[in-house]
């Protein structure tokens, strides 16, 4: 046998599963007891321990099953005999799975119902027979039938109704002959148990029988299951699974009276007690004391009047010791078992004390586990599939054998299998899985997934997840981050690149998809796009689909362009069908007579589907050799067989019971356990309604579903059913896909769908557990009755760390397809418990899953906006993947969704209200957010589109086929479906940045052109690279620079750049002719064929390339002898070129041909620019033309012969590009500045802006609404909603635009005073309620720091020119100002003291004081009454603070830290920082300050005395620098903004850490604001939050839980001695594990510290 390793190994490379035991999740018990006697004791187990036992398991992430197949039932005896046999089954079932006691078994003094074997061996029953009289063997041959179509022959018992019709007819009227036939039953069962115990009593003493064999017609049920539940298969050691309970009643007497004994000692049909009975009892308890001592708990106890009373005392504590003994010994195997208190592999998340190494180590046991138990379960399918019968498909499998071999050392496409449902695809390709090494290397990997099979298979993200995982270790590469591995063209991309290395590195692999068409349409699967169409060598693809019903064919015949790679696999022929017949039946060891074969074959051969001959066999094998061929009518297709198999199982066990069964099974989202089915029918009341039809059950208060019925119905549902697994759980589902249409056309119509959902919604809400009574009316009562249906409670946590993932997956389907709203919007969408455990425990793609599911289904905006908050929250949630921190989440969405509190007050603000209340009473330190400081949902971004990793380069869109195409720095090309936003293709050869981007032929190609001078052409449906041309362009040419043109009409490209022109062959790619600068001119492009060149003077030349003396010039007006060229601009369509020049010229040149001789005639117009173009763009059609001119975008109107100007759009900064949309109503315009803006061309007006894109915006493009948008500095792509110009969306702004160089705030946060640009010379005020600016100062020159007083309402602001200016607020009309120096130096930056008496104003050369006071009610500064100068060597004041007792704290540019008294004129130098001083800041009290720079070390200072007391070091990601800072309220935190865009929180008496949190931008200034800070972020959000902080914070509390840093503090030891301090240092690392992605979002620099 395999060691553990090897068996792990042979599983990931699809070889074998032999060896590999996964860990099951289940508690399975099965309760035996014999039929009366032992109720009370079933009723309290029911009643108590179950609950206690279930509860327990769920702490440990378990499921805990019980099966008692004596609850519920009327009697004990079957029509169809087959009781004995389902329930050994069962506990083989429950000893396969159960991780705890399988088996529970309580005896008392009856031995229990002695049931006539159902089957017995042919020559058995002969022996028999010929032991007995002649005159008596007519009974057995009456009940007794010889089945010849066993293999070999058998003799079976029929069933009661069979000779006894009226057995099983309860009907009221009815009732006289039911009485009589069991009756009958009753004595005829009697005789016959008599002739077959005197035949085996005889034969055993002839020895033609053994005594075991003679003891199977004595052995009661109780027996057979007790003997199956302790055996234990050979050389197994382990401890026994099974725990006995035996019930002594010592005086129970004969003279007690017959009820009594019949319900508590085995009597005879005529009511005498039966002695043979009580003796096999007495030998059954002697071999259980002596052979299972251990596992035997004894019990004694009399009877109180006649029967078990829980309401006596002695009973109750009887039955009270009996229940806490099974608890103790079951919680006591299970914790051996598991391990109590640790977490179980699979179905089991844990939130708390897990963090860094540990955490990862988890996660990655969960992740090998999922994906082992996914191997495991497919791999187990296919051995079924391949299991003996395989026939009539050795031609098709050896055709794409052959096809593999030829393509084994080739790049080469997919292998496509396809055909109708039931064909046998998904056999064949389990076949050519078991046979590929011996064609292609013993050594092969085989990597095989039969998609829908399981919910984790239906799941493209998932299949895509488990593939990756099984090829990284399989070959021992490295699987794919977090990150990637939750972002799907991520994970996509790096699919790709695996199977890339693999094949380098000369290792087989074959990777079969069965049943493309089964992976779920709601993400995107089945369209394909995450399909490889390119397959290197050594790496074989093949796929499968149904011709029918789903859009996969069709998709792969458009994107695999080889139509030898499809293979249909075809109906098979009657022989064929004769073939597979005789080798299925081989395999199940039966036989068929020929009259049964030809009714087979007849139906057969209607259809030819080998699933509906699979269907013809699986009845077949189930007829006796005396099923007549009368009573067999056989349907045509597998649909109509199924519905006759629905028919009968409706007819054997009721329509309600089948219909509820199987409609549960499709209406759940994923998969029920049978558990978990039997609590949903048990509170289905039209299925109790029908059970209990005739009778009732056996308690009043407590009304559930029999098992046996349900056992019974998965029993005749055979192979029908297939069992998979899901969390350590087994799981029900379906055969094949035909058998779920027909379950949901047959019992799944709109009101009984909506019904299912509604009961499966109420199951795992919980409404009914926990003794909660549903309502149910039985018809034999007439009356409504309110019962308990025992279903275990549905808590969201079932014990800390230890989540309820099967409520988390259904519950939300349900209540949405229910229609229950309310429901759903308290329990889920507006539940922050709920949308935390979900993230945390399933990922926070299914928590948007689901609130995409309810936007489609319910109209409710508030949906929408919290489902685009967690949208913006996946790339973090992500990244954490599973690690993830409670306050982290509560944070990220109160922080986005704060502002919509107040406008959705029922959902969206009971939402901010749980998970501010979860904040304020979180036991650590935390930060509370006040309002909404990160970017919220419902703007105008669509999404982001990320891939590259360098800035993109060029762009194009194709509207035929809403296909996006861009090219980046790095060389590569991506395509992108635009309606799906999905990734179509990533195409990867250029060496150098993209230069250029085309889509051609509709979409199915495209061309890449790039500064390597390479000239690319792909297949955008396969992803293949068609050719390459080498030096197509220069090396290294700019894309300002180079150009190229497409002619699909006359088949050819168009190629210009670096002075040169040359032409190629569309298809061929034949260099058809080129041309060069002269020298003396410059080659500005082609127009109609011919080459347009400029030379000194403003000469224009048009040319045609191949016929030299084909010529035109003409001279551009206003030319001097040198014109400096702009920018250039083809208008094809109309034969115009545009020429922008330096001078401020547009020029417009067209040509015409005139005549025979092909004369060219050229015409020009020319229009004045308000500055020189730097790029020039056109409407479609073009009839616009833009110009960007620095700040202007200016629009003209081309016509025939002259360039109109008819509108200009004034920008903040530079116009980079700009873009019409296609009905020339609206124009997008990006500038440097970072922002989108979109303007009305009908009325001017700005429509929207849109800011985020964090980088210069340098291309864009529209497609129908949205609008795309790109920079040659960023690596991603933003989409955005485009605004319709006759409804103008003026959305209110939530914050200032980003990159703001001087920015300050008032204390409360409401208003925030700016400039825009660096070099702007205005100040704008922006109101943070209506989200707009309200105001607009006008200064002299570029501000260069900003100021405010927050109590005496001054703003102030210091300019280049050394001018201060001052604005009272409160007198908006009023401007003061502090003259310059002589020298009129730069203000470098500015300080205002705590009282707001004085203020400090830092010169390049000197820092001046001066005196804020108040004359006659009007603000006034006097001064400066204090000066100092500093050296020419001094580095400039980077930062300062002012105390009140008129010190001034300052640092410098190079780091140097110096206290200046203004008062004694004395200077103290403090230690100095190893960079720039970024920031000083004292406390509210003035008796601290914090000193921060850029190298990330702050120092905190006390100033009474002036000492040192803690240095503080943070080292995290770059740009730790510290940017700004403030103190509390009260002085004892302090609060820090910093580069790597967090806050910090320190402890001024300890200085140690107690809170970081992440928000997206460095924070570049804070305000002290009661409890807690207003801040403003680079990204211009407004923050505010209080800060809560115990008193004592727990030692286990790591402040570094969400960020990978460390830190370190050095505090001073303070003596009571001296009144010096010494500095020691105490280290204080701590590491955690980084939960963030890095967005290194480089901020501008920053001149000094800057307040407005």
């Amino acid at each position: 046998m395999a060691s553990p390793r090897g068996a792990l190994m042979e599983v990931l490379r699809g070889q074998s599963t032999e060896g590999l035991k996964l860990r099951s999740n289940v508690v399975r018990v099965f309760v035996s007891s014999t039929f009366t006697d032992m109720s009370s004791e079933r009723n309290a187990l029911l009643d108590k321990t179950y609950p206690e036992l279930q509860a327990f398991c769920h702490s440990l992430g378990l499921v805990f099953e019980v099966v008692d197949m004596r609850w519920g039932l009327q009697d004990a005896i079957a029509v169809d005999h087959m009781t004995t046999e389902l329930c050994l089954l069962e506990i083989e079932a429950c000893k396969k799975v159960s991780v705890g006691p399988s088996f529970i078994a309580l005896l008392g003094n009856r031995y229990g119902h002695r049931p006539i074997p159902r089957v017995l061996p042919g020559k058995q029953f002969e022996v028999l027979l010929s032991k007995l009289p002649q005159d008596q063997v007519g009974l057995l041959h009456q009940w007794f039938r010889k089945d010849n179509n066993a293999v070999p022959p058998v003799y079976v018992l029929q069933p009661i109704t069979t000779l006894l019709p009226h057995y099983n007819d309860l009907q009221p009227e009815r009732r006289p002959l039911q009485d009589d036939s069991v009756i009958s039953w009753r004595y005829t069962e009697a005789r016959l148990l008599q002739l077959l115990r005197s035949a085996a009593v005889q034969a055993e003493e002839d020895g033609d029988i053994t005594v075991e064999q003679k003891h199977q017609f004595f052995k009661s049920v109780a027996e057979h299951e007790i003997e199956e539940g302790l055996r234990m298969p050979d050389g197994d050691e382990s401890e026994p699974s099974a725990i006995l309970f035996v019930r002594e009643l010592p005086h129970l007497r004969k003279k007690d009276g017959p009820k009594r004994l019949a319900q508590y000692m085995d009597v005879t049909a005529d009511g005498l007690l039966d002695t043979e009975a009580q003796d096999l009892l007495s030998g059954l308890k002697s071999r259980l004391f002596a052979a299972s001592p251990g596992i035997l708990n004894l019990h004694s106890v009399e009877l109180c009047k006649g029967a078990i009373e829980p309401s006596c005392k002695e009973h109750a504590q009887y039955l009270e010791s009996l229940c806490e003994q099974l608890v103790s010994q079951t919680k006591a195997r299970i914790a051996r078992r598991v391990g109590a208190g640790s977490p179980v592999e699979a179905g089991t998340v844990r939130t708390n004390g897990a963090t860094g190494g540990d955490a990862s180590q988890r996660k990655g046991e969960e992740d090998r586990g999922w994906v082992l138990q996914e191997l495991s379960h497919h791999m187990a399918l296919s051995a079924g599939k391949c299991l003996g019968v395989f026939r009539g498909r050795e031609g098709l499998l050896g055709k794409i054998c052959l096809a593999m071999w030829e393509h084994t050392n080739t790049r080469h496409a997919p292998l496509v299998v396809h055909g109708p449902p039931g064909v046998g695809k998904t056999t064949l390709l389990c076949k050519l899985a078991q046979e590929m090494r011996g064609l292609l290397d013993p050594r092969a990997v085989v990597v095989l997934r039969l998609l829908g099979t399981s919910a984790e298979s239906s799941d493209l993200g998932r299949v895509l997840q488990s593939v990756c995982f099984q090829i990284c270790s399989v070959f021992s590469l490295p699987p794919p981050t977090p990150i990637t591995a939750h972002t799907r063209e991520d994970l996509v991309r790096f699919f790709h690149g695996l199977l890339a290395e693999v094949s380098e590195r000369g290792d087989t692999l074959l990777l079969i998809l069965d049943s493309l068409d089964q992976l779920s349409s709601a993400t995107q699967g089945q369209k394909l796009h995450w399909l490889p169409k390119d397959i290197p060598p050594n790496v074989h693809l093949v796929v499968s689909t149904t011709d029918t019903g789903s859009p996969v064919l069709a998709n792969l015949r458009r994107t695999v362009e080889v139509p030898g790679n499809f293979f249909e696999v075809e109906p098979l022929s009657c022989d064929q069908g004769r073939e597979i017949m005789n080798a299925y039946m081989r395999e199940a060891q039966r036989s068929l007579t020929p009259e049964q074969c030809e009714v087979v074959l007849c139906s057969f051969q209607l259809s030819g589907n080998p699933l509906h001959l699979k269907l013809l066999l699986d009845m077949a094998r189930r007829w006796a050799s005396y099923t007549t061929v009368t009573d067999l009518a056989l349907s045509s297709s597998a649909q109509e067989v199924m519905s006759q198999l629905l028919q009968a199982l409706e007819e054997r066990h009721g329509k309600q019971l089948v219909g509820a069964a199987l409609g549960y099974i499709v209406s759940a989202r994923g998969s029920l356990s049978e558990a978990e089915l039997r609590d949903i029918l048990s509170l289905d009341n039209n299925v109790l309604a029908e059970v209990y039809q005739y009778w009732l059950p056996p308690n009043h208060s407590l009304i559930r579903l029999p098992p046996l019925l349900w056992v019974r119905l998965r029993h005749d549902l055979g192979e029908l059913l297939v069992e998979g697994q899901a969390n350590g759980v087994t799981v029900l589902g379906f055969h094949h896909k035909l058998l779920t249409e027909t379950v949901r056309e047959r019992y799944q119509r709109s009101e009984q769908q909506a019904d299912r959902h509604r009961i499966l919604a109420e199951y795992f809400l919980g409404s009914w557990s926990q003794g909660r009574f549903k309502a149910v009316l039985l018809p034999p009562l007439k009356t409504t009755l309110d019962a308990d249906r025992k279903v275990p409670p549905q808590p969201l946590w079932f014990a800390e760390g230890v989540a309820n993932v099967k409520k988390l997956q259904e519950l939300p389907y349900h209540l949405l397809h229910a229609g229950l709203w309310e429901e759903l919007r308290q329990e889920v969408i507006g539940s922050s418990e709920w949308l935390y455990c979900k993230t945390l425990t399933c990922g926070v793609a299914s928590v948007i899953e689901d609130l995409t599911l309810c936007t489609e289904l319910m109209d409710c905006p508030e949906t929408q906006l919290i489902r685009d908050t967690f949208i913006l929250l996946k790339p973090t949630l992500d990244f954490l993947d599973g690690q993830m921190d409670p306050s982290l989440f509560y944070t990220e969405v109160l922080a986005r969704l704060h502002s919509f509190a107040e406008m959705y007050p029922s959902l969206i603000g009971r939402l901010c209200c749980q998970c501010h209340d979860w904040l304020s009473c979180c036991p650590d330190p935390i930060l509370v957010p006040k309002c909404t400081f990160l970017q919220p949902p419902g703007g105008a971004l669509k999404t982001t589109l990320a891939g590259f990793q360098k800035g993109v380069t060029a762009l194009d869109v194709c509207p035929e086929r809403g296909l996006l195409l861009a090219g980046s720095e790095g060389g590569m090309v991506i395509a992108w479906d635009l309606n799906d936003l999905e990734v179509i293709q990533t195409l990867v050869g250029h060496t150098a940045k993209v230069l250029s981007v085309r889509v051609i032929d509709s979409g199915a190609h495209c061309l890449s052109l790039a500064a390597d001078g390479t000239l690319r052409r792909w297949s955008l449906l396969s992803g293949r690279q068609l050719y390459c041309t080498q030096e197509a362009v220069s090396i290294n040419s700019l894309p300002s620079t180079t150009h190229i043109h497409v002619s699909e009409e006359r088949a050819l490209i168009f190629t210009h750049s670096g002075g040169q022109v040359k032409v190629w062959h569309l298809n061929t790619t034949e260099l058809l002719f080129q041309v060069k600068d002269t020298g003396v001119s410059i080659i500005l492009g082609l127009l109609n064929g011919m080459v347009v060149s400029l030379s000194d003077g403003g000469l224009v030349t048009f040319s045609h390339p191949s016929a030299e003396d084909k010529t035109a010039q003409i001279h551009l007006e206003n030319s001097s002898h040198s014109l400096t060229l702009t920018a250039t601009l083809t208008l094809q369509k109309h034969g115009r070129l545009l020429i922008a020049s330096k001078e401020g010229f547009l020029y417009q040149v067209s040509s015409t041909v005139q005549g025979r001789q092909s004369q060219w005639t050229l015409r020009q117009t020319v229009t004045e620019l308000p500055v020189c173009a730097t790029f020039l763009s056109a409407s479609d059609d073009e009839g616009i033309l833009l110009a960007g001119c620095e700040r202007t975008l200016v629009l003209f109107h081309r016509e025939s012969d002259c360039v109109q100007s008819f509108l200009d759009l004034h920008h903040e900064d530079t116009v980079l590009c700009a873009c019409v949309s296609s009905d020339s109503r609206v124009v997008v315009s990006g500038s440097e500045d970072q922002t989108i803006r979109v303007w009305s061309i009908t009325t001017g007006n700005l429509l929207d802006f849109f800011l985020g894109m964090d980088a210069p915006v340098t291309t864009l493009a529209l497609y129908e609404g949205t609008v795309v948008s790109a920079s040659s500095s960023a690596y991603y792509l933003k989409l955005w909603h485009l605004p319709s110009p006759n409804d103008p969306q003026q959305r209110p702004k939530g914050c200032i635009p980003a990159g703001c160089p001087q920015v300050a705030l008032t204390k409360d946060g409401d208003t925030v005073y700016y400039v825009r640009n660096v070099g702007q010379k205005e100040v704008i005020t922006w109101n943070c309620h209506t989200g707009s600016s309200t105001d607009t100062m006008a200064v002299s020159a570029e501000v260069c720091c900003l100021e405010l007083a927050q109590h005496k309402k001054l703003l102030f602001c210091g300019l280049t020119t050394g001018t201060v200016l001052i604005y009272p607020l409160a007198f908006p009309k009023e401007t003061l100002c502090i003259p310059p120096p002589e020298n009129l130096p730069t203000v470098r930056c500015m300080a205002i003291g705590g009282q707001e008496k004085h203020m400090a104003v830092a010169y390049e050369d000197s820092v001046c004081l001066f005196e804020i006071t108040t004359r006659d009610s009007f603000p006034s500064v006097e001064g400066p009454s204090a000066r100092f100068a500093l050296s020419l060597l001094h580095s400039p004041v980077s930062s300062m603070a002012l105390l009140p007792d008129c010190r001034l704290l300052y640092g410098t540019a190079c780091g140097e830290v110096t206290m200046y008294d203004f008062k004694s004129a004395s200077t103290a130098t403090l230690d100095s920082h190893r960079s720039r001083v970024n920031c000083v800041t004292t406390s509210n009290w003035g008796t601290h300050a914090l000193v921060g720079s850029e190298d990330a070390v702050q120092r905190l200072w006390g100033l009474t005395p002036l000492v040192l007391d803690h240095t503080m070091e943070y080292k995290g990601f770059l740009f730790e620098g510290v940017l700004c800072a403030a103190f509390s309220e009260s002085d004892k935190h302090v609060f820090t903004g910093s580069q790597d865009r967090t806050i910090k929180v320190w402890d001024v008496a300890s200085g140690s850490l107690l809170f970081v949190q992440y928000v997206y931008a460095p924070v570049t200034k804070m305000l002290t604001y009661r409890n807690g800070f207003v801040a403003i972020s680079q990204l211009g959000y407004v923050i505010k939050e209080g800060f809560r902080c115990p008193d004592d914070v727990c030692p286990e509390y790591n402040p570094l839980r969400n960020v990978n840093a460390q830190y370190r503090v050095t505090s001073r030891q303070k003596s009571a001695d001296s009144p010096h301090s010494v500095i020691t240092e105490i280290p204080e690392y701590n590491p955690a594990q980084f939960n963030f992605m890095a967005l290194m979002l480089k901020s501008k620099p920053s001149h000094s510290c800057q307040l407005l």
